[in-house]
Parts: C-alpha cells; sequence; structure tokens
C-alpha cells in the first residue's frame, strides 16, 4: 500500500461523503438524485444514487475495484453481520449478565415456600 494509494482512496471517501450530503431527496419517487458530476466515483449529475424499489445501490468497494486498487477491504469496514466493532459490542459486551461473587449471595434472605392459598384461591366466603 503505497502513500500516494492512501491519498487517492482518501479523496475518493470525501466525494463519496460528498455525493451523499448533498444529493437532492424527490419524496415523490422516493429516490435520491446527485447533484453534481462525480468522474472519479462514476456518477454523473442526475444519476439516482438512492432509491427504494428495484434498485441497486452504489457500492464504495466496487467503485475502489474499478480503479484497481488492490486490497480495497482494508479502506473499508465489515458490514454488520459478518462482524466489526458493532457486532462485537452488541454479542459480547452488551449482553453480558452482572456477576455476583459467593460472599455477595450469603447475605440473601433465604426464600419460603409459597403456601397453598386458602379456600383455593377463592378467598373467604361470607354469608
Amino acid at each position: 500500500m503505497t502513500l500516494a494509494q492512501k491519498e487517492f482512496v482518501d479523496d475518493l471517501r470525501a466525494q463519496w461523503k460528498k455525493l451523499w450530503q448533498e444529493r437532492v431527496d424527490d419524496k415523490v419517487r422516493a429516490e435520491g438524485i446527485a447533484i453534481t458530476d462525480y468522474s472519479k466515483l462514476f456518477v454523473e449529475k442526475g444519476t439516482i444514487i438512492h432509491a427504494t424499489k428495484d434498485f441497486k445501490a452504489l457500492n464504495f468497494k466496487e467503485i475502489l475495484e474499478q480503479h484497481k486498487i488492490e486490497n480495497s477491504e482494508r479502506f473499508i469496514q465489515p458490514s454488520p453481520q459478518v462482524g466489526g466493532w458493532g457486532k462485537f459490542i452488541k454479542t459480547d459486551l452488551t449482553r453480558q449478565k452482572p456477576q455476583r461473587t459467593k460472599r455477595a449471595e450469603a447475605y440473601y434472605p433465604e426464600k419460603k415456600e409459597v403456601q397453598q392459598p386458602k379456600k383455593g384461591g377463592r378467598g373467604w366466603l361470607h354469608v
């Protein structure tokens, strides 16, 4: 990985962010449209970059591969389904139960057995 390659990827990433920040949202057709030309991203003015139905979304990894950048996976975070910091936090850190020590368990009062309710739980009958 050369320094020039890293600078080129950083420039692509800056244009990628600018593309998504400056898009026009067409609420009638539920689409996102590019405002200007982004030649390095292979996106022209008026290109639909986001839609709800039957649409293949833009992918930054594919753009890097079109520019023939080696090891394009190194520049992109893995998806949450595959793994990464987000999945690690959700699966390992947030679901841990608090650990009690044996000494703390000794101070809990013992639970008494629940007696069978009188009159089958119906209470006292008043005549």
